[in-house]
């Protein structure tokens, strides 16, 4: 078993944190109608997990995930 502590952040906690969403119900629909990539790679997943040194692309903005 690992003793690992949780070292990552859901996209749709990082959209809220960003204030680029305001709910976590926003997601779905944003995430369908918008152009949001991970790592150069398409993304539409709202629980998908970002860990330190992923880059998330959002309307044209990046943001490197960071500890």
């Amino acid at each position: 078993m690992s003793t690992e502590t949780k070292n990552y952040i859901t996209l749709q906690q990082f959209l809220k944190l960003k204030d680029i969403i305001s709910s976590g119900g926003e997601a779905k629909f944003f995430l369908a109608e918008n152009d949001v990539r991970v790592n150069g790679e398409t993304e539409k997943r709202r629980g998908r997990k970002l860990y330190p040194g992923d880059v998330v692309t959002v309307k044209g903005r990046k943001f490197e995930i960071s500890e």
